[in-house]
């Protein structure tokens, strides 16, 4: 028999040990805390934001054009990405004169600002049509001239995907679900 100070230590411990299963088991399975890094993604996400990326939906489904997503750098594993979704398997992407094309037609991005200029890259050069191949994506940030993305290193493996960004819960200004446009 537990005294009654031992009892509540046990109890607390027990708590503890609880508190921390659901947290492993969210983290692991369902929700994982990113922190933005850098203004690859400026307008949409600043630098040090805080969102939940949800680690579920991609294996519900498939993901599609526009869907945000955090993955593992393609030149460091160390460090997590944010980018969008601009091709999708089976999809030709093409950068021309500042624009994005998608399957032969310009990319209508009202999530950018209207003076915003896509620069080609090393891997996506200027006028050059690549084809994403199966289970693969091509991503870029919403940041076009400021961002490391798909144009400069390839496309992105669906198996390199934590998930799919869902909601910003810092700066409390920017509290909430993160809308597709």
């Amino acid at each position: 028999m537990l005294s009654g100070t031992a009892k509540v230590v046990w109890e607390f411990i027990e708590s503890i040990v609880f508190a921390l299963a659901i947290f492993a088991i969210v983290y692991l399975f369902l929700f994982q805390p990113n922190q933005v890094k850098g203004k690859s993604m400026h307008p949409t996400f600043e630098d040090n934001e805080y969102i939940l990326t949800d680690k579920v939906t991609f294996r519900m489904r498939s993901p599609k054009y526009n869907d945000i997503v955090v993955f593992k750098s393609p030149k460091n594993e160390e460090v997590d990405f944010i980018k969008r979704i601009i091709g999708t398997p089976g999809d030709k992407v093409r950068i021309s004169g500042g624009k994005v094309y998608l399957n032969g037609e310009e990319l209508l991005e009202n999530y950018l600002p209207v003076s915003a200029f896509t620069p080609s890259g090393n891997f996506a050069r200027e006028g050059v049509e690549v084809v994403v191949p199966d289970n693969q994506y091509f991503v870029l940030g919403d940041n076009r001239t400021g961002s490391s993305d798909s144009r400069e290193w390839g496309f992105v493996k669906r198996e390199e995907f934590i998930g799919k960004v869902f909601f910003r819960y810092f700066p409390f200004n920017r509290f909430g679900v993160t809308l597709e446009p």
